[in-house]
């Protein structure tokens, strides 16, 4: 379902009294000042847009100063998310990922350069996460059950049983051929921890062709980019949850041509012999990961801020001041007794 409202906005002062330029019809008006001659900017128009794609619910917030481009922003946005979910859904049969996850074990698959690249770059991630970020990690989620919400503890003979399916190392990449294989049998890739990255830096160029001159997108709140900045302010303002208390916020930032992603163990969680057991897990030990409650990363590409959330939650604090980016900024809230949230050095 989809929510647009379209709202006219002054993006700057105009002089009292001035006549308006003429404009076409859907442009925002120019004033001109009778005084100095000075073209002031002109008003922008803002709009917001949501749809329900891969998952989860996408938001728009924009300013432009044609309305008509607005509107196909966010119409041309849907679409290219639709086509995204096309291409990565597990629930279409046709997509690109289930082609490849029912017949890659038996044959090399052929896909599209972007899918290719895309799981190459994922694979990146495992070997520079030394194995923390894993997209073959879905029949471990399955085997808890996260995919269906529920939950469940697992018995030591069936972690074993999946355990042998898990592992990057087990999908063989053919680049002059554009084709993806398995090494056994079970494997599948999982693009629950890049796709809403992804498709958020999709949107970028989209807005930014159709004469957005600033947004917020973002990808179920948890995934977001900044194209510039609001009228009048520095920066988009967003907010990082409390992981004790969700509906409280823990710290304030101002996005600006960046991106904000967050992990959370208050996200999906259940509870079983006394313990709490969340979803990000762990594909080298088979177990959800402990020690740390969320991880907010910003940085120039939403595909980066959302695969190294999960690394850094599983490594910790030590391994992620060692190894992040000089360009990341990392916000990491420890599982401690007393309140351990803080910006990493």
């Amino acid at each position: 379902m989809k929510h647009r409202v379209l709202i006219l906005l002054l993006a700057a002062l105009a002089v009292l009294g001035a006549p308006a330029a003429k404009s076409g019809p859907g442009t925002a008006k120019v004033r001109v000042s009778e005084a100095t001659g000075a073209v002031a900017k002109p008003e922008l128009l803002r709009i917001e847009d949501s749809f329900d794609a891969m998952g989860t619910t996408y938001s728009i917030v924009g300013y432009g100063t044609d309305r008509f481009k607005l509107r196909a922003a966010v119409e041309q946005a849907s679409d290219e998310v639709n086509r995204l979910d096309r291409m990565m859904s597990n629930y279409r049969p046709d997509s690109e990922l289930s082609q490849v996850n029912r017949f890659a074990a038996e044959r090399p698959v052929e896909v599209s350069r972007e899918f290719f690249d895309l799981i190459a770059k994922c694979l990146e991630y495992s070997r520079e996460s030394e194995g923390a970020f894993d997209i073959t990690v879905g029949p471990l989620m399955k085997l808890w059950g996260f995919y269906k919400g529920s939950g469940r503890l697992p018995h030591r003979a069936e972690l074993r049983g999946v355990f042998s399916r898990i592992g990057y190392r087990n999908v063989i990449l053919d680049r002059a051929h554009l084709t993806i294989r398995f090494a056994r049998q079970g494997v599948e890739l999982d693009p629950g921890g890049i796709g809403k990255g992804y498709a958020v830096d999709k949107l970028v160029p989209v807005l930014k062709a159709n004469g957005v001159v600033s947004a917020l997108i973002s990808a179920g709140g948890s995934s977001m980019y900044a194209i510039g900045a609001p009228p009048d302010e520095k920066g988009w303002k967003v907010k990082i949850r409390d992981p004790r208390n969700p509906s409280r916020t823990i710290q304030d930032v101002e996005l600006r041509d960046n991106s904000m992603s967050t992990s959370g163990n208050y996200e999906k969680f259940f509870w079983a012999e006394g313990r709490m057991y969340s979803h990000i897990m762990d594909p080298r030990t088979g177990y959800p990961a402990e020690g740390v409650l969320s991880v907010s990363v910003i940085a120039p590409h939403t595909l980066d801020s959302e695969a190294w959330t999960k690394p850094y939650y599983i490594l910790g604090r030590k391994w992620t001041v060692e190894h992040k980016p000089k360009d990341f900024r990392v916000f990491l809230c420890e599982d401690r007794s007393e309140p351990t949230c803080a910006w990493l050095p």
